[in-house]
């Protein structure tokens, strides 16, 4: 199978899998080691928290959600987000960093896994035609925005979560 779904079941499975593989890896980790700056960042020469990382996640999907009320409504949709650029996607994932600061590990997991669930249930609702047979963004599908991001972050920030597990067991 390509590592692209070009389907909608494709999608969910590929979501799935990667939230469920990356939530094992959220579970494992003890809330003491949440807050510490060690996992590569986004934005290059940087360290993020694992607090940090959800957050990261939690924006993009939430942005999802958004871009497709906005366009379900009929209303104009500001790509990638409102005040922002695509040139200018470290500074939205501080954004989110900030937006989600005061929450607590546990409650960035459940609203992580909240945003995905709202998402699969997005996925579930649109016909594989809506989600993969016609342009959304410029030469994109929705199909394809949706996976740029949620299960292509989520591998990749995979791999950061546990290189910086690794490394704090054997510190």
């Amino acid at each position: 199978m390509s590592s692209i779904p070009q389907n909608k079941q494709q999608l969910v499975d590929a979501i799935t899998q990667s939230f469920e593989k990356l939530r094992a890896d959220y579970q494992s980790a003890p809330e003491s080691l949440s807050r510490i700056s060690g996992v590569e960042g986004n934005v290059k020469d940087t360290q993020i928290s694992l607090c940090d990382t959800l957050a990261y996640l939690i924006g993009w999907g939430q942005l999802v959600l958004k871009w497709h009320q906005r366009r379900a409504a009929g209303l104009a949709v500001d790509f990638p987000d409102t005040g922002f650029k695509w040139n200018q996607l470290g500074e939205l994932a501080t954004h989110f960093h900030h937006t989600y600061q005061a929450w607590s590990y546990a409650d960035l997991l459940v609203e992580w896994e909240r945003t995905i669930t709202q998402i699969l249930a997005l996925i579930s609702a649109l016909s594989d035609e809506e989600l993969y047979h016609q342009p959304w963004y410029e030469k994109w599908t929705f199909g394809r925005m949706i996976q740029f991001n949620t299960a292509s972050p989520m591998k990749n920030i995979r791999t950061k979560v546990r290189r910086f597990l690794r490394q704090q067991k054997s510190s």
